[in-house]
């Protein structure tokens, strides 16, 4: 039958997933393995009866392998950070409270080690202000005024949530089942761990989607504020009240209910070459011995532990050479002093054994998740926090090295 060019299937999909070969599914449904490719590749429109037999060897509705490309449901949804210039993107989306967020699937944020699958694509792109939304198939809902706004903003000393003037919104054709993405968790972070629990997470709830964005400790929690995930891992240290994280979250959080959860305490300090063979032992030893560092971002926790040890030891920070080299993860400051950029720069004692690096003690510092209390009777972040108890990420976290997790899970704060 000729080819109908708006006829989409995802006929290999479900196949590959049952574990099916092309000759397999084709001896069930009593076709040719031709037959099958031609339709896997859409060279062809099978028949009715062709659509039926296939839908019943594979134990489906003939809307699950069948559609019509208009008949891709659309949500509305916030698109966090500025609207890409082109009107077609790729997408990431999640429900965060009583809103759709779309995270753009653009430079880094689309790769990791492999690509990341989009779960819909914008086809309209309109600023607007805060009203209700309307998505196709489901009731107008109000919007919380945090999470409605994403603009240009000013920063905000303490980690406060930054002021928002406007709404990028965005019409997003959707890619992957609708349930599939209510069921999603969008943890905001810095820590490498955060994937590895995304992935733990998975696997005794696969039906439980981990969304993992890269954020420093005070970036994740602005972006917890506005609305745009569901959790924010930090680890900042006031040094006038000796607290960890909870004098930001609670200057940040005005109006707003939330919990901190610990994951435990990692030590943080100097990653330098095997061996340090410069013999680096305090931060004033990267002027006297004319080292190169390389530093985190600004509201980083990296970037504030150094600021306060140079501060301490009375090293003003332009004698520092490197100083002003900003990376954007703990990955990155490895990789800088494994491939001889820079000779030292701050990270933890698990990043610097996972590249067999030197490591140089400066702090304790104690990593929380941030977690808005509404948000917590939400059932994929139960399943998701259900986990942080588990003796097997325990063991993930011990084998890491640097981490006490003897506290994993204990709410250390309740602020309202």
């Amino acid at each position: 039958m000729k080819l109908d060019v708006n006829l989409c299937n995802n006929l290999k999909s479900i196949r590959t997933r049952l574990g099916m070969s092309q000759q397999e599914l084709a001896n069930i449904a009593g076709v040719t393995r031709q037959s099958i490719g031609g339709v896997e590749l859409g060279q062809y429109a099978p028949s009715v009866a062709i659509s039926l037999r296939l839908a019943k060897a594979l134990g489906c509705q003939v809307e699950n392998l069948f559609w019509f490309e208009e008949d891709l449901p659309e949500v509305e949804a916030i698109l966090v950070g500025s609207a890409p210039k082109q009107q077609q993107s790729r997408v990431s989306l999640a429900r965060v409270g009583d809103q759709w967020i779309a995270y753009p699937l653009v430079g880094n944020d689309a790769f990791r080690i492999e690509m990341i699958p989009a779960d819909g694509e914008t086809v309209a792109v309109r600023q607007k202000t805060g009203k209700s939304v309307r998505v196709k198939g489901f009731p107008s809902v109000s919007k919380l005024p945090l999470a409605s706004e994403v603009a240009t903003q000013e920063r905000h000393p303490e980690g406060e949530a930054q002021s928002q003037i406007g709404t990028n919104k965005v019409q997003v054709r959707l890619l992957d089942d609708i349930d599939k993405l209510h069921n999603t968790v969008v943890i905001a972070g810095c820590t490498p761990v955060l994937s590895l629990l995304a992935r733990a997470t998975e696997r005794w709830h696969p039906k439980l989607r981990i969304h993992y964005r890269f954020a420093h400790s005070k970036a994740a929690l602005r972006s917890l504020c506005k609305g745009e995930v569901h959790i924010a891992g930090m680890h900042l240290y006031d040094p006038k009240t000796g607290e960890h994280n909870i004098p930001f979250a609670r200057s940040a959080l005005k109006g707003k209910s939330a919990v901190l959860i610990t994951l435990g305490v990692w030590e943080e300090g100097l990653l330098v070459p095997p061996g340090n063979p410069r013999g680096i032992k305090t931060v004033s030893d990267l002027v006297e011995f004319g080292a190169t560092i390389v530093t985190h971002e600004a509201g980083s926790g990296g970037q504030m532990l150094l600021e306060r040890k140079l501060q301490e030891e009375g090293v003003p920070s332009q004698t520092v050479k490197g100083f002003t080299h900003i990376v954007h993860s703990h990955q990155d400051v490895a990789l800088s002093v494994v491939s001889g950029i820079a000779d030292a720069g701050i990270s933890t004692a698990s990043i610097a054994a996972a590249f067999g690096l030197g490591f140089i003690p400066l702090h304790s510092a104690r990593y929380d998740l941030v977690i808005i209390k509404e948000y917590l009777e939400e059932e994929p972040v139960k399943q998701f926090l259900s986990i942080l108890g588990h003796q097997l990420v325990r063991s993930q976290l011990e084998i890491l090295g640097g981490y006490d997790t003897s506290n994993i899970g204990e709410v250390v704060a309740s602020i309202s």
